[in-house]
């Protein structure tokens, strides 16, 4: 038997956590922990899981927050900082110590130095990166929704410019400025984004679409589309309108050998009785081909995440939930070798969540 503690971020004043059993097939609600308002996004520190930021998407000045945890996924608060900006939806701890976050609503973004503890701020040392103004697409305003390490690159993918930046340090911790652009669709609005064996995967919420290409040296602009995959399930009811969110990618393993990708659809307008989806794409021959689309009865999937971060057994799990509605959250297993999802559980005592945690208990 494994048991897993289950963190979960969402439009509140805390962090909720939950235990699930993977033998007996239950998610069982344990706590929650004040924070900053808003712990819309949290995440690991990337090799110390005792470490956990969150991203405070307040307006009109976002926060950054550092916690401890302990058993069960107790936090404690140890330090805050300013985010350099307005509505942060993405924060995410670097390999060289430092805290990215980014802020849609200034369409700004900021890299935090820490001390040696990797839970103390120096804000001091960390300048504020501003992203220009585009003057093509329909957003009309840099909207940064995501900030990905890739090498010594930063890359953040801009919902409003439909670019993904290309940030670099410029010599002392905190300093960071862009140095380059991946051109995406005009129009599209890249969200997130996964790199797998030096290949681009896009989710793009307006175009709710799933791009490929190959990642282009620095400092190439972009390289064409190999593949460009709509999301979102054949039937569409009337009055629906779909922004996708989230895209994983968990490393094969002995279990799962292929790298499937699960992309999360969001239906912001008239819901499907059966939910949102979680669509299942496979690469065959350079072309992202749909494998899956699997209702959720969630209402408007913000956030998903692999179990595989939590280690051994992690693997063939997914816990989902929605931005809104009454759902809850829900864990599904990977079966037909990561080509299927199936729930094998549900908690409803909270109704919406909108990031999540893995750790082994």
């Amino acid at each position: 038997m494994v048991n897993f503690t289950v963190l979960a971020g969402g439009y509140t004043s805390y962090i909720a956590s939950y235990m699930f059993n993977s033998e007996t097939n239950n998610l069982t609600y344990l706590n929650q922990y004040i924070t900053g308002g808003n712990p819309s996004w949290i995440i690991s520190h990337p090799t110390n899981k005792s470490i956990l930021y969150a991203a405070n998407e307040n307006v009109p000045a976002g926060a950054l927050q550092s916690f401890t945890v302990g058993p069960e996924g107790a936090l404690t608060l140890v330090d805050t900082a300013y985010s350099g900006g307005s509505s942060p939806p993405y924060c995410g701890g670097l390999s060289t110590g430092q805290v990215a976050i980014v802020n849609y609503g200034s369409g700004t973004a900021r890299v935090i130095p820490t001390t040696t503890d990797l839970l103390h701020f120096s804000i001091n040392d960390s300048t504020i990166v501003t992203f220009p103004v585009p003057t093509t697409g329909t957003q009309g305003a840099s909207e940064p929704h995501m900030v990905y390490q890739y090498g010594e690159e930063l890359l953040i993918p801009d919902k409003g410019s439909d670019k993904i930046w290309r940030l670099g340090q410029n010599g002392s911790p905190g300093d960071f400025s862009v140095h380059g652009q991946i051109a995406q669709p005009i129009g599209s609005g890249p969200r997130h984004i996964q790199i797998y064996e030096n290949q681009l995967y896009t989710i793009h919420e307006l175009a709710s679409t799933l791009t490929l290409q190959d990642f282009p040296a620095y400092p190439n602009s972009s390289t064409a589309l190999i593949s460009n995959v709509s999301t979102v399930p054949h039937y569409q009811p009337a009055g629906s309108s779909f922004a996708a969110a989230e895209v994983l990618i968990p490393l094969p393993t002995a279990e799962f050998p292929t790298p499937y990708i699960y992309t999360s659809n969001r239906n912001i307008g008239v819901q499907d009785p059966r939910g949102d989806t979680i669509a299942i794409f496979e690469k065959v021959d350079n072309q992202l081909v749909l494998r899956n689309q699997v209702y959720t009865g969630l209402n408007q999937i913000r956030g998903m995440m692999h179990g595989q971060q939590a280690g051994e057994g992690g693997d063939a799990y997914i816990v989902a939930a929605g931005f809104a509605g009454t759902a809850g959250v829900k864990v599904y297993k990977r079966t037909e070798g990561g080509a299927n999802l199936e729930e094998v559980a549900v908690n409803t005592e909270l109704p919406t969540r909108t990031s999540f945690v893995w750790l082994k208990q």
